[in-house]
């Protein structure tokens, strides 16, 4: 094969895994309902342009709304139909109308909206995470019911770290929907892992989710949900529990529990009925740097010290990633 034609072959397949690349963007963001500004449009509109053909929009819709993930776990009807409002105006623009995608948003036009929704978030085995969360962000007098941003950081860190939790007996606070648990469960190998909350809307919500992803007492590893409200917990409970590993994630967030959740943390470390204390990993997406510096001097207070986590995480999930997130060691 001549030079040129060896040239022309590499154009096309790198063209073949861009592609691919793009395609599985577009699944990602989908189900996990990223905003649709976040998605790689631009691709799509140079492919149209070249090819005038739908082909790589029927291909975007079989992985997204035509895909089986999304009949069994749908994201939010509102979401879909602007998703796929924005394929039909791209399609309006580049080549012949698609029938599939017109069927697709006539399926969801007749639709009503609910308050609640799925959001599947992709581990790099090719499995997913479903939740089911609220569409609003603050709903049922809670910000409990949705995904938030330091809940994901923390689950990419845990696959970076899967050693931390391997074989180890896990305690969640503040697990909200279930995201950072559910995949250390599905990927880490904890012997044992305790998911907690107190809000009983949170609670009801987390223990579905946790049966969604097929996670059961009766499985390895052995999962278990508890109420657990930090004015009242004990530290006959955290001995009970026997810990290896605690985390939590977006739990500072109210300047009125800091307190409720320094005295928390003071007993799980007291609490250990060996002479190992448990690994404390607390991660925070900053909002307020006035109530996150006041924890972190009442930790201070308490005597607990702590070290910031430093180093990248890989990318698997879809969040905005100029929030400031901080992951945090504790020590006694």
């Amino acid at each position: 094969m001549s030079k040129m034609g060896l040239s022309g072959q590499e154009s096309s397949d790198q063209t073949k895994v861009k592609k691919t690349d793009i395609l599985k963007d577009f699944q990602l963001f989908f189900f996990s309902m990223s905003r649709l500004a976040s998605f790689p449009w631009t691709f799509l509109e140079k492919d149209l342009q070249s090819n005038k053909s739908p082909e790589f929009i029927s291909d975007i819709l079989k992985q997204t709304c035509l895909h089986s993930l999304c009949r069994k776990f749908p994201p939010s009807v509102r979401y879909r139909r602007l998703f796929l409002s924005e394929l039909i105006r791209r399609e309006a623009a580049g080549c012949d109308p698609l029938d599939e995608l017109y069927d697709a948003l006539a399926e969801v036009v007749g639709t009503e909206d609910t308050t609640e929704c799925y959001k599947s978030y992709l581990l790099p085995c090719g499995e997913a995470v479903s939740l089911l969360e609220n569409v609003a962000l603050i709903s049922e007098g809670t910000t409990g019911l949705v995904t938030w941003e330091a809940a994901l950081y923390l689950a990419e860190w845990a696959l970076d770290h899967q050693q931390a939790f391997t074989g180890r007996t896990v305690l969640e606070l503040g697990s909200g929907v279930g995201l950072t648990g559910i995949t250390i469960c599905r990927s880490c190998s904890p012997s044992r892992f305790v998911f907690s909350d107190c809000h009983p809307s949170v609670l009801q919500k987390l223990r579905a989710n946790v049966q969604l992803n097929g996670l059961t007492e009766q499985m390895s590893p052995t999962v278990s949900v508890e109420e657990l409200d930090w004015t009242t917990a004990t530290e006959e409970q955290f001995k009970q529990i026997g810990a290896d590993t605690v985390i939590a994630a977006d739990v500072v967030y109210d300047p009125d529990i800091v307190g409720s959740l320094v005295k928390l943390l003071s007993q799980i470390l007291r609490s250990s009925s060996s002479e190992v204390l448990p690994e404390v990993l607390i991660c925070s997406t900053i909002r307020n740097p006035e109530t996150y510096s006041s924890f972190k001097q009442q930790l201070g207070n308490a005597g607990i010290s702590h070290h910031v986590i430093t180093g990248p995480v890989g990318h698997v999930f879809p969040y905005n990633r100029l929030s400031s997130i901080e992951m945090i060691q504790l020590y006694r």
